[in-house]
């Protein structure tokens, strides 16, 4: 029964996945962005698989300005993943055949995050690797001493 189940969950990823090219508009913050597409709709989109620091949070704006020089304004790739209702799309973004996710964690702006994540083994390996480097080679966020991960610190935020 739990094959079956594992079976059904990767058909409904692959039947509700979706592909979207357009260009960046907007950065909200260092894992959200906005392509605007051919037909001029505008999709909200969450880079999959990093949680970068929010924006009134250490390193929060240096990790948006990061993700804007890697991609606003430019032609990029989305592969998304399942949409919920009112949530941006969570998908990996390409421009100029880079990963801007895995970019960001290069640069030590983001933390990889691997819960739910549709990466392979080798995409996983090198997103830790990417961070594991950032971490050792104190770049970004690393060069602090305890970086508060965004989930913690969103934890310690007054309820909207």
């Amino acid at each position: 029964m739990h094959a079956l189940a594992v079976v059904l969950a990767l058909w409904s990823l692959a039947v509700n996945a979706e592909t979207v090219t357009g260009v960046v508009t907007r950065i909200a913050d260092g894992d959200t962005l906005t392509l605007v597409d051919a037909t001029s709709r505008q999709h909200t989109i969450r880079l999959a698989d990093i949680d970068a620091p929010e924006i009134g949070q250490d390193f929060g704006q240096q990790s948006r300005t990061r993700l804007s020089a890697l991609a606003f304004n430019q032609q990029a790739l989305a592969q998304c993943t399942v949409r919920e209702a009112k949530r941006p799309a969570v998908c990996l973004v390409t421009v100029s055949g880079k990963d801007i996710g895995l970019e960001q964690l290069r640069g030590g702006m983001a933390w990889y995050q691997q819960e739910g994540t549709q990466q392979t083994a080798s995409e996983r390996a090198g997103y830790e690797q990417a961070e594991f480097n950032a971490k050792i080679r104190r770049f970004g966020l690393w060069n602090s001493k305890n970086p508060t991960p965004p989930w913690e610190w969103r934890h310690g935020l007054p309820a909207e």
